[in-house]
């Protein structure tokens, strides 16, 4: 049974599979919500057909959910704002938005990224974007795929902020009887989670697309999980937020699951395909391409070890063959687990 009307209202930035999943949810959830569509033709579309023909064509939208492309009109009178514009994109989005939020804005990212100039988690990118505003900030993230929430699949992701009161009260607003939150003040662990783990489903895609089987897939989740942990306590992250939902939860999700978009761009790696030719394919962004990017500098700048980044950065930038990459691997020196 859905709750009862929400008086807290949220306003969605993105609509791309998972924005427009998780604006449908809330709407359905009696959560008054409304949709900021980049794309005016599109946005049309979708309140007259009450379905996102680009990326989520199967799923049809409640009547409840509220489309606009004119931002002013998409955050007015909001309580709460949802980021879900691809990472790279959050901090132009914001600037150009700056005036249209209110002091001290609710901002819930769900973006996965670390930004590719100034090497910053998405906490920071939003601080700085809006800092005359003050925003509080909260990162929503976990083991989820659009396809199977928006068809209301049981579903358990976290939620990280600071403010654990505030915290409480955006876990009652996003759970559904189909989609829980679980918070924790450690924001910093959740984001980041949600950053490496889509380079090393990268990784793990070309695994499976070069053949190697179940027992390699299994190790570069594990040492992906040691590097996901190594730099999150390099940047002040709780180490045990990595064993739960943000962490190995989405991890073990985005390496083994089809759904994966990350996971998918890797296996045609594997295969032999060309990044350009992948990525010219696809309408959505597959976040690890350019994390890997950004992730491989900060590993250089704080000095963290992140073996598996380094070779998908090989792999993507420099040219690297994906087999050569996994011999580099193989032939590190051996040393304690």
């Amino acid at each position: 049974m859905n709750k009862q009307q929400s008086s807290q209202r949220v306003s969605v930035l993105g609509a791309g599979a998972w924005g427009t999943t998780l604006a449908d949810m809330l709407a359905r959830n009696n959560v008054p919500t409304t949709l900021w569509v980049r794309e005016p033709d599109l946005a049309d579309r979708m309140r007259d057909q009450r379905v996102n023909d680009v990326f989520l064509p199967d799923i049809p939208l409640s009547d409840r959910l509220g489309i606009e492309s004119d931002p002013a009109t998409a955050l007015e009178g909001a309580d709460a704002y949802l980021l879900v514009v691809p990472s790279q994109f959050i901090r132009p989005t914001l600037e150009n938005f700056r005036d249209l939020f209110p002091k001290r804005p609710v901002m819930v990212c769900a973006s996965k990224g670390i930004e590719l100039d100034s090497l910053a988690p998405m906490s920071q990118v939003v601080a700085e974007s809006l800092e005359d505003k003050a925003p509080r900030y909260a990162s929503l993230s976990g083991p989820s795929f659009a396809a199977e929430v928006s068809r209301d699949m049981p579903t358990s992701v976290a939620l990280g902020c600071a403010d654990m009161d505030l915290a409480r009260q955006l876990r009652e607003l996003f759970s559904t009887p189909f989609f829980r939150v679980y918070s924790t003040p450690d924001y910093r662990g959740v984001e980041l989670g949600g950053a490496v783990k889509n380079v090393i489903a990268l990784a793990a895609g070309m695994s499976d697309g070069l053949g190697f089987g179940h027992d390699a897939r299994a190790a570069l989740i594990t040492r992906g999980l040691a590097e996901m942990s190594r730099l999150g306590e390099a940047m002040g992250a709780q180490e045990r937020t990595f064993m739960g939902l943000s962490g190995m939860g989405d991890l073990v999700l985005t390496c083994t699951g089809d759904l994966s978009r990350n996971r998918q761009v890797g296996l045609k790696l594997g295969q032999g395909r060309k990044l350009d030719d992948i990525i010219g394919e696809m309408k959505a962004v597959a976040e690890g391409v350019k994390t890997a990017k950004s992730l491989y500098a900060l590993s250089q700048k704080l000095g963290v070890e992140l073996p598996i980044t380094e070779q998908v950065h090989r792999i993507l930038y420099e040219d690297a063959e994906p087999r050569e990459a996994v011999t580099r691997l193989m032939g590190r020196a051996l040393k304690d687990e």
